[in-house]
């Protein structure tokens, strides 16, 4: 099945959630955003990565905001550094864009759509929609490896990207896994098991916490440190890591603090909450809900207030404190409880 679909399907349904009889979350009352938080970018989002999204009119919004280079026709982000940008299409052609230059100067033929990749100095790590993973060299233009996990047959389009923690590298797979292998010595490896669903079951969070990574699938989060595992199981929607927490925003509508240790430490449920999008930052906690609504709640759980963004018409994203919905840019940081 090409990305394409699959991020169509994902996007498809996550539009029509609640036209089954579900029922919708509704605040006791709620307010507008200052107008000073709010901007806008003339486009709306056709597609995300973990790392940025791709806007109707070619260009994309990464960790620095909306930019002005546009990706190509038939390309969508998936993820930068200071020097490079990387694109792919269904046809599975990794572009290369040097943003000193703003064009092109490698176009990779990975024969397979690609979920997601992250570059690190000149390392590209990615991941191909048959689970297929490896190392591409941009100046020695060289495959360093590839190879292809367990078959799998559906996906959350909410793939986590490949993260470089200086040579080592940390592959989510498609089937639940983690790889961790040395960019410098690819012949071994370690896998690391997160989960063993049939379907949906690919690493949709992939950060880290000091000396721990944290990772998840849409059942369960673990975290790493030495030789030390802990988990915690919960029906995913999002996950988000700041200030030494590991907070989770659940299909039941359920908010989740959790130590380093994944201890849980307090919950909220905000009824018939369906979150699109999260994150938390400074003190506070912030998950849109599919109505539009913006819950911001104190990172103790105990008072929280919604601002009314309107209706959702197209995917949003949250970057770098901003969120961004239907052309539309939202500087949360102003938003108060």
């Amino acid at each position: 099945m090409k990305r394409s679909l699959l991020a169509t399907l994902g996007v498809s349904a996550w539009l029509l959630l609640g036209c089954s009889g579900k029922q919708y979350f509704e605040a006791p009352k709620s307010y507008d955003p200052p107008a000073v938080a709010t901007t806008t970018y003339q486009s709306t989002i056709v597609d995300l990565s973990r790392d940025g999204a791709t806007l109707r009119d070619g260009r994309y919004i990464g960790k620095q905001g909306v930019s002005r280079q546009h990706l190509g026709e038939g390309y969508r982000y998936l993820s930068e550094n200071s020097a490079y940008l990387l694109a792919g299409n269904d046809a599975g052609i990794l572009k290369i864009i040097d943003k000193s230059l703003g064009e092109s100067v490698r176009s990779v033929a990975l024969h397979t759509p690609i979920v997601s990749a992250t570059i690190h100095k000149n390392t590209i790590a990615y991941i191909l929609n048959n689970n297929a993973f490896g190392l591409y060299h941009i100046k020695s233009n060289k495959k360093i490896m590839e190879n292809r996990a367990k078959r799998t047959f559906a996906i959350n389009t909410r793939a986590a990207s490949p993260m470089f923690i200086d040579n080592l590298v940390a592959i989510p797979t498609l089937d639940g896994k983690l790889i961790v292998l040395d960019s410098h010595n690819t012949d071994n490896a370690k896998v690391i098991y997160l989960s063993s669903e049939k379907v949906f079951n690919n690493v949709v969070h992939l950060s880290r916490m000091h000396n721990r990574l944290i990772a998840a699938t849409a059942k369960k989060v673990i975290t790493l440190g030495g030789a030390e595992q802990k988990e915690y199981s919960a029906n995913i929607s999002e996950v988000t890591v700041a200030g030494g927490f590991v907070y989770l925003f659940t299909i039941e509508g359920e908010i989740i603090k959790l130590d380093r240790e994944l201890r849980e430490l307090k919950s909220k449920r905000f009824k018939h909450a369906h979150f699109s999008a999260a994150t938390a930052f400074d003190g506070k906690i912030y998950a849109l809900d599919q109505t539009g609504q913006l819950i911001v709640l104190s990172d103790d759980l105990t008072t929280h207030k919604v601002y009314d963004l309107g209706t959702i018409s197209s995917p949003v994203l949250i970057v770098s404190k901003h969120l961004y919905k239907d052309g539309k840019v939202i500087n949360l940081a102003s938003l108060g409880l």
